[in-house]
């Protein structure tokens, strides 16, 4: 008897297990979509590899020998390991862990839509308020897709991560109530000269957003405002806004906070990126559905339509033209 083969290959297996359930090669190639030769090669190799025959052939039928009945439900379990194995690799079965910003945002909408059209898949909402924190969760294996500005990201950051163009969002500034500018209904952009506005600075998870706040006040007198405790729910956010009475850099679907208003900025319209950001490789049916949903929406809503007078950073509008 030769040694035992230190590899098979699963398609043996997969022939082997198909000619016993059918106990016919014909019947057997048809359900593999293979040649009746090619099967029957594929046999007569796994047999020597294990040394043992493992059908009876005459004109009329196809027998199992004793060695094939034993080996069958071994093989079962192999190519069902395989299976298993596949299905962890490519996220098939397990739920897609989805970042959506905060509550209340468009994200929560699209990953509404995505579970309608995957029903069969579960997408779990997550809450990491900035894509430079979930990028690292989405690299560490903790996430699996996030929303936000990807021109932001720091290159190391950038470089392992998909993306798939979602909107370009006009931005706004939430006000306290009783603030000058509140009583617009939209706020011209040299209307903040002389202000300082909240932008997330000193949060290491939404470095991204900080930067565009920069890039958009540069040469218009107006200051980002110094780092500050992170304003995590409604009443927080209030205390902290009835505190500073900064102005907080926000865009237009931004929920509703007590005591303050929200109001669009405007001349010119500036804009915040959105791309859906996900891990290069990663092979899932809920991804497949988010990433429908994205696009379907962005079409319908006219999403990546730029107004006449929009502003956005140019490296930001290069890579919003590319998708992975």
């Amino acid at each position: 008897m030769p040694p035992p083969p230190r590899d098979l290959e699963p398609r043996l297996l997969r022939a082997f297990l198909v000619v016993a359930d059918e106990l016919h090669f014909t019947r057997a190639a048809a359900r593999l979509y293979v040649a009746q030769q090619a099967l029957s090669r594929d046999v007569r190799r796994l047999e020597r590899e294990l040394g043992v025959e493992l059908f009876v052939r005459t004109t009329r039928q196809v027998a199992l020998t004793a060695d094939a009945e034993r080996l069958v439900p071994y093989a079962r379990r192999v190519l069902e390991a395989q299976d298993e194995l596949i299905a962890a690799a490519t996220g098939a079965g397990r739920a897609l862990l989805v970042d959506v910003n905060s509550p209340g945002l468009v994200f929560e909408r699209l990953l509404a839509r995505a579970r309608e059209l995957a029903p069969e898949c579960e997408l779990m909402a997550r809450y990491e308020s900035g894509l430079t924190g979930a990028a690292a969760e989405i690299l560490a294996g903790r996430l699996d897709a996030s929303f936000g500005r990807y021109a932001g990201l720091d290159p190391a950051l950038r470089a392992p991560l998909a993306q798939l163009p979602v909107r370009y969002e006009p931005m706004a500034v939430v006000l306290p109530a009783d603030h000058p500018l509140a009583a617009r209904t939209e706020v011209p952009l040299d209307a903040l000269a002389g202000e300082t506005v909240y932008a997330g600075a000193g949060n290491p998870r939404t470095l991204e957003w900080t930067d565009l706040a920069h890039r958009l006040f540069e040469g218009r007198g107006i200051e980002v405002a110094e780092p500050a405790p992170l304003a995590v729910g409604a009443e927080e956010f209030r205390r902290i806004m009835a505190k500073t009475r900064n102005p907080v850099l926000a865009v237009v679907d931004f929920p509703p906070m007590p005591g303050c208003v929200l109001r669009p900025l405007v001349r010119p319209v500036p804009l915040s990126p959105v791309s859906l950001v996900w891990r290069r490789g990663l092979v899932h049916p809920g991804l497949d559905a988010l990433r429908a949903a994205c696009e379907a929406a962005a079409d319908a809503l006219s999403w990546l339509d730029l107004p006449t007078d929009a502003w956005i950073p140019p490296m930001d509008a290069q890579i919003m033209t590319q998708r992975n």
